[in-house]
C-alpha cells in the first residue's frame, strides 16, 4: 500500500465514521447560492442546507478528524474547498469523489497523520493544491491522476527534499511549487531530475529554508520562472558557495536576501553576492537587511537585468554601473545620502527611489526612455526646479515629488516636460506655484496633486492651460480674496476635485461652472455653511459629494430637490446638524435617501448636551407632525379662546391675585427676617386645642417658640391674603399645618395650605410640618396636594395617650427649631 509520508507514522483505518450532528450554526451565505462560509462554527458535517450549486466552500476551523468518502454530499458545481485547521487526522480512499470537480483544495494546518492511497485521485481537475503546514516530510506521494495540476503548495512542513515524484512529468500545466520553511538543507543534481525533464515556465519557492549545500550544476540549463531563496542560506558562506552552485540557471526573476537583521557583513564575506554574475535572469529582488561599514559593489552582476528591486536595506551608496538593458529600477527603505548617478542609463524607463533621508539629488540626464520617476519621501531640497534636474529626459510622463522637504519652482518649471501626465507634490512645501501660471505647458497632464503644500492661491492663472487635467488634489491650502470663484474656469475636462481642509466657508455658485464632467467633489473638513452652490445645472454630472465635517446645521429644500439626478454618493456626517421640528422636510428628506449616505447613522444631531448622540436618522418626524396639527387645532382654537378668557379671568381672579401677592412677596422676602418660628394654618373650630395645647406647650416651653396665629398676630384692615403671605408665611421659618376634619372642610384653611405649598416651592425648602388630630385619609385628597405629601413626607399624629404625646411635644419641638 502506498501512502503519503507524514510525521506521527501510517494508523490503520481506526477513526469512527462522523455522526451527522454538531454543535455549530448553520452555514453563512455569501453570494447568491454560489460562496458559502462555515468557517469557526464547530460543525462536525456538511450541513445540508448547502445547495448543491454551490462553488466556493470555506469549511475551514471546523472539526472534522476524519474525511469518509461520503462525508461530502454531492456538489457537482464545487470550485474552491477549504478545509484549513478542521483537525484533520485521517483522509480515506475516495473521500472527495462527491466533490469531484473541485479546482483549489486547502488543506492547511490540519494535523494529518494518514492519507489513503487514492484519497485525492478522484480530483481529476484539481488545479490548485495546498497542504501547508500537515506534517509532510516528502513530496513522494500519490497523486498520479491530478494532470491539471498547476500549483502544490507544500510550505510549513518537514521536508528534506525538492525532488518531485516521477509521474509529475505528465503535469504540463504545472507553473508553481512552493517549499517555503520546510527542512532543506541539501539540493543535488538528481533531486531537480524531474524539473528538468518538465521544462516547464516554473515557480520554485525555497524560502526560509536551512540550506548549507548546492551541488554545482544542479540547476543548469534549467528555466525557472521565479526562484524564492529568501532567508534560505544558514550563513553568507552558504549564500557565497549557493549562489557559485547555481551557474547556468536561467531565471525570469530572482528574490534573494534576508527578512531579519542577522549579523553585520565582514570584509571577508563582501563577495558573497559574487555568484549572481554566473546566474542569468531577467528580474531581480533584493531584500538587504545585513548591516555594512563599507558600499559592497552588488550591481556589477546585474548589469544585464531588465528590472532591479532593493528593499529595506542599508544601502548607503551606489557605485556607476553601465546597465544595457534596464527598465526599471526601485530602491527603497534605504540610507542613501546622494542619488546614484544613473546618467546615460539609456534604456531604463521607471525610476524609483524613495524612503530615504535627506538624501542630496543633483538631477537626471540621458535617458530618453524615461517616462515614471518617483523620488518621494527623501526629504529632498531643491531650488530653481524642476527642468534642470531632468536633462534630456523628453518622454518622463510620471513625476512624484511628494513628501518631500521644500521646493522652489522657478518661472518655466516644466518647460522640457511638456509630456507629463501625472505630477503629485503632496505634503511638499511649495514656492510660486499658487501664484502664476507655471504649469500653463502642461497640455498634457491629467493627474495634479498639491495638496498640503503650504500654499496660497492668489491668481486666477494658476491653471492655465490644464485642459487635460482630470484629477486635481489641493486640500489642506488656502485661497486669497475671491479667487476660490474664477481658479477652475479653463479646468474643463476635470472629473475629480478635492477642496479638503482648506477653511473654506462659502462657494460662489459661478465657482464650478464650467465644469460639467466633474464627478466627484471633496470638501470635507471646511466650515461650509451653506450648498447653495448645487443647484447650479453644470454639476449634473457629479455622483459623489463629501462634505462631512463642515459647519452645516441644515440644507435649504430647495436645494436638496435640485442637487444633481445622478449623485450616488452623498457624505454630510460630523456636521452639527439641527433636528427641530422646523426642519422636519430637510429630516424626512435625508431619511427616505438613506441609500446615498454612505454613513447615516454617523449624521448627529446637534443637542445642547455636547455628549448627547442622537443619530438623526432616529428623530422622532411623527411627533413633529403631531405638534404641527395641535399648532393648527390651537390656531382654529385662538378665537374660542379670546370670547372666553374674560369669563376664565374672573372666575380665577382669587387665584390670579394670589398668584399676585406670591411674586411680590418672593420679591420682598429677599430683605425680610422672619418674625415667627412658626405659622399655624388651622381651623377656627380646632381654635380651643391650639390655645390649650399647641400654644401652652411651644410658646411657654424652654426654649419658647414664638408662633403667629392668625387670630392674634395677623394686621387688621388688611386684605386677609396679604397678611397670610407677609405676617404668616414670609414672616415664619417653618408652617405647621394642624389637620382635622374642619381643616379639610374649611376653604380657608385649604387656600392657605396650597398658598404654603406655593411658597415653599418657589423657596426651594420643604418646611411644613403637619399635625393630623383626626384620621382624613379619605377626605385629604380634597385638599390640593394634601394627600400626596401625606403620602411622602413623615407627619405628626395627635393621640389621647399621655405618654404618646409626651413624645409627640418632643418631636414637634425638634421640628420646628431645626433650622435647615
Amino acid at each position: 500500500m502506498t501512502v503519503f509520508c507524514i510525521d506521527g507514522g501510517i494508523f490503520p483505518l481506526i477513526f469512527f465514521l462522523l455522526i451527522q450532528n454538531g454543535n455549530g450554526e448553520e452555514c453563512t451565505k455569501i453570494r447568491n447560492n454560489r460562496h458559502y462560509s462555515c468557517e469557526g462554527r464547530n460543525l462536525t458535517y456538511i450541513p445540508s442546507s448547502i445547495p448543491s450549486s454551490v462553488e466556493t466552500l470555506d469549511f475551514s476551523f471546523n472539526l472534522l478528524p476524519s474525511l469518509q468518502k461520503h462525508l461530502f454530499p454531492p456538489l457537482n458545481d464545487l470550485q474552491v474547498l477549504d478545509l484549513t485547521r478542521c483537525q484533520i487526522q485521517y483522509i480515506a480512499d475516495d473521500a472527495f469523489h462527491n466533490v469531484k470537480n473541485v479546482t483549489t483544495l486547502i488543506l492547511t494546518g490540519n494535523p494529518v497523520s494518514y492519507i489513503a492511497p487514492d484519497s485525492l485521485n478522484s480530483l481529476h481537475k484539481l488545479q490548485r493544491l495546498v497542504l501547508v503546514d500537515i506534517g509532510l516530510l516528502s513530496l513522494n506521494v500519490q497523486f498520479n491522476n491530478l494532470t491539471k495540476l498547476q500549483e502544490l503548495k507544500a510550505g510549513s512542513n518537514k521536508i528534506q527534499t525538492i525532488a518531485l515524484p516521477p509521474f509529475m512529468i505528465n503535469f504540463k500545466d504545472f507553473c508553481v511549487l512552493d517549499l517555503h520553511a520546510n527542512n532543506i538543507s541539501r539540493i543535488k543534481v538528481n533531486h531537480t531530475a524531474v524539473l528538468r525533464e518538465m521544462r516547464g515556465n516554473i515557480t520554485l519557492i525555497l524560502s526560509s529554508n536551512p540550506i548549507l549545500h548546492i551541488e554545482p550544476g544542479v540547476f543548469k540549463d534549467i528555466y525557472l520562472k521565479e526562484l524564492n531563496i529568501q532567508s534560505a542560506f544558514v550563513s553568507f558562506d552558504a549564500m557565497r558557495y549557493g549562489l557559485k552552485a547555481l551557474s547556468g540557471l536561467n531565471v525570469g526573476k530572482l528574490i534573494i536576501g534576508n527578512y531579519r537583521l542577522s549579523q553585520v557583513i565582514k570584509i571577508s564575506d563582501a563577495d558573497y553576492l559574487a555568484g549572481l554574475c554566473l546566474i542569468h535572469f531577467t528580474e531581480i529582488y533584493y531584500l538587504q537587511k545585513e548591516r555594512s561599514p563599507f558600499n559592497i559593489n552588488m550591481f556589477h552582476c546585474m548589469v544585464n537585468a531588465t528590472k532591479i528591486t532593493l528593499r529595506r536595506g542599508a544601502l548607503t551608496g551606489m557605485e556607476h554601473v553601465p546597465f544595457h538593458q534596464l527598465k526599471e529600477l526601485y530602491i527603497g527603505d534605504h540610507h542613501l545620502s546622494i542619488f546614484p548617478d544613473l546618467s546615460h542609463a539609456h534604456s531604463l524607463e521607471k525610476l524609483v527611489v524613495v524612503d530615504n533621508n535627506a538624501m542630496l539629488f543633483h538631477g537626471l540626464s540621458d535617458m530618453p526612455k524615461l517616462q515614471h520617476v518617483d523620488l518621494s519621501r527623501n526629504q529632498l531640497i531643491l531650488q530653481d526646479c524642476c527642468s534642470c534636474y531632468f536633462r534630456d529626459t523628453p518622454n518622463v510622463r510620471h513625476v512624484n515629488l511628494s513628501l518631500n522637504a521644500n521646493i522652489w519652482l522657478n518661472e518655466k518649471p516644466f518647460y522640457y516636460l511638456g509630456l507629463i501626465e501625472v505630477l503629485d507634490f503632496h505634503q511638499t512645501k511649495l514656492d510660486l506655484i499658487g501664484q502664476f501660471g507655471v504649469l500653463q505647458n502642461l497640455k498634457y497632464l491629467k493627474y495634479l496633486d498639491l495638496s498640503y503644500t503650504r500654499t496660497t492661491f492668489s491668481s486666477y492663472v494658476c491653471f492655465y492651460g490644464l485642459k487635460s487635467l482630470k484629477i486635481l488634489k489641493i486640500a489642506g491650502n488656502t485661497f486669497q480674496g475671491n479667487t476660490l470663484s474664477y481658479l477652475f474656469e479653463n479646468l474643463t475636462a476635470l472629473e475629480v476635485l478635492d477642496l479638503s481642509h482648506c477653511g473654506i466657508d462659502r462657494i460662489d455658485c459661478k465657482a464650478f461652472r464650467n465644469l460639467q464632467k466633474l464627478s466627484q467633489l471633496l470638501l470635507s473638513r471646511n466650515n461650509l455653511m451653506v450648498l447653495d452652490f448645487l443647484t447650479q445645472p453644470n454639476l449634473q454630472s457629479l455622483t459623489w459629494l463629501a462634505v462631512d465635517q463642515n459647519s452645516i446645521s441644515v440644507i435649504k429644500l430647495n436645494t436638496l430637490q435640485n442637487i444633481p439626478a445622478n449623485l450616488s454618493v452623498f457624505d454630510i456626517s460630523s456636521n452639527p446638524i439641527s433636528c427641530f421640528c422646523t426642519q422636519t422636510d430637510f429630516i424626512l428628506w435625508i431619511i427616505k435617501h438613506q441609500k446615498i449616505f454612505p454613513q447615516s447613522y454617523n449624521i448627529l444631531c446637534k443637542t445642547v448636551s455636547s455628549d448627547s448622540k442622537i443619530r438623526l436618522i432616529d428623530f422622532d418626524t411623527e411627533g413633529c407632525v403631531h405638534i404641527r396639527r395641535l399648532t393648527i387645532v390651537l390656531c382654529i382654537c385662538a378665537v374660542t379662546f379670546l370670547v372666553i378668557v374674560s369669563v376664565l379671568t374672573y372666575k380665577f381672579q382669587f387665584y390670579l391675585r394670589y398668584g399676585y401677592v406670591l411674586l411680590r412677596g418672593y420679591r420682598a422676602s429677599r430683605q425680610q427676617e422672619c418674625s415667627y418660628d412658626a405659622f399655624v394654618i388651622y381651623s377656627s373650630k380646632d381654635e380651643s386645642w391650639v390655645m390649650d395645647e399647641l400654644v401652652e406647650n411651644l410658646e411657654n416651653g424652654s426654649p419658647p417658640i414664638h408662633l403667629c396665629l392668625h387670630v392674634r398676630d395677623f394686621e387688621a384692615g388688611k386684605a386677609i391674603t396679604s397678611n397670610i403671605i407677609d405676617e404668616g408665611i414670609m414672616g415664619s421659618r417653618k408652617i405647621i399645618v394642624v389637620v382635622s376634619k374642619h381643616f379639610v372642610e374649611s376653604a380657608w384653611c385649604r387656600f392657605e395650605f396650597e398658598v404654603a405649598q406655593s411658597w415653599l416651592v418657589m423657596q426651594g425648602n420643604a418646611n411644613i410640618i403637619i399635625i393630623i388630630l383626626e384620621d382624613v385619609e379619605e377626605k385629604s385628597k380634597k385638599v390640593f396636594g394634601l394627600h400626596k405629601h401625606l403620602k411622602n413626607n413623615t407627619y405628626l399624629k395627635w393621640s389621647g395617650n399621655p405618654i404618646n404625646n409626651m413624645r409627640f411635644w418632643i418631636r414637634l419641638r425638634k421640628a420646628v427649631i431645626t433650622r435647615k
